[in-house]
């Protein structure tokens, strides 16, 4: 039997000074490379980090668009997509992470709160409820109503007329106006409508006699000469922004703020500052050329008027009185399976700058 004979191994050698510093040099920006695609998305340092927001195709999505428009998020190292969402369908998209912003009404949060869904409020962009009642041009002819009528003559001239409702939300809303005047929402009927667009369209074919939603659309139906917006924010108290609360958030599944932290603070950072802008330049080209393109079609004296509606704060921190008057005002409508809560767990000012 043969004896294997061990292959004979080199003696060790030892590397000289400059093999050994490039090795340290090659770790440490190999390390650097690592850490870089670690941040955001990843992304490395210098590139942007590229996010998707889920709009409604509403007035409250300007501040998105004037943070784009107007260089803030490219200043905060973000690329934006957009992807167009419904109340039904934008709490979904963020659970699924095909979004990872979502700019959000509060009773849609308090309803994915209600399902269990781990979302967080990470910022506020919009204050105020910019709805218009809008009646025919004959029924405020008959009822002698312009736009200066006074709230409570309104309410009384609605008994026994037939009104749209497109959500329960704003016939919800139609009916506390009506009960803070002294008439009962049964004095009226109501016809279920699928869309504002079909409310504007029944208007039209005389099928109701007025309806409620969301500016800009009851300003377009005056414009164009069907209708006279007859009550808004700014005439009935118990549409007011200090009775509402907090109109419009910015929300962020829990999973993706623990692994995106970073990203969470530069979105939120460059919305407070667009915003900010828009309070202090609310008439600007900038600023209402960034409306427009969040509603395309819609007129520009229409959009500007519509603007005057909502506050736009110059920070999007948040409150627990604030939240409490949200809740209040959300509860009072009856529009949730259950009764809203939120817990200091459910919101933060923490990714704020």
């Amino acid at each position: 039997m043969k004896t294997r004979t061990p292959y004979a191994r080199a003696p060790r050698r030892s590397r000289a000074p400059h093999a050994s510093r490039a090795l340290a040099v090659a770790a440490v920006v190999l390390g650097s490379t690592l850490l870089a695609s670690c941040d955001g998305n990843g992304s490395g340092s210098g590139s942007s980090d590229t996010v998707t927001v889920g709009l409604g195709g509403n007035i409250f999505d300007v501040p998105i668009r004037l943070a784009d428009k107007g260089g803030y998020f490219a200043k905060q190292g973000l690329k934006v997509k957009y992807a167009t969402v419904t109340a039904s369908t934008g709490t979904s998209a963020l659970q699924s992470g095909s979004v990872q912003f979502l700019n959000d009404s509060p009773t849609s949060f308090l309803s994915a709160l209600a399902q269990g869904l781990p979302q967080t409020v990470i910022s506020s962009d919009a204050g105020g409820n910019p709805l218009g009642l809008v009646v025919t041009t004959e029924f405020a002819k008959k009822h002698d109503l312009t736009a200066d009528t006074p709230a409570a003559q309104v309410a009384k001239a609605l008994v026994g007329s037939t009104g749209g409702a497109s959500s329960t939300n704003t016939k919800a809303q139609t009916a506390v106006f009506l009960k803070s005047y002294g008439v009962g929402p049964d004095q009226v009927k109501w016809v279920s409508l699928p869309s504002p667009a079909a409310d504007k369209a029944a208007l039209k074919n005389h099928q109701i006699d007025w309806f409620t939603t969301s500016e800009p659309t009851p300003l377009q139906v005056q414009q164009s000469g069907d209708g006279v917006v007859v009550a808004d924010a700014t005439k009935v108290p118990a549409w007011s922004s200090a009775k509402v609360g907090y109109t419009q958030f910015i929300a962020a599944s829990n999973s993706y703020l623990r692994q995106h932290a970073a990203v969470a603070r530069k979105f939120v950072t460059a919305v407070q500052q667009a915003t900010a802008y828009m309070n202090a330049h609310p008439g600007s080209s900038t600023v209402q050329s960034a409306a427009r393109q969040a509603l395309p079609g819609v007129p520009a004296d229409v959009v500007k008027a519509s603007m005057t509606l909502i506050d736009w704060p110059t920070s999007g921190a948040m409150s627990a009185s604030g939240w409490n008057t949200t809740l209040a005002f959300i509860n009072s409508l009856d529009v949730l399976p259950r009764k809203a809560e939120v817990t200091s767990g459910d919101w933060t000012n923490k990714y704020l700058p």
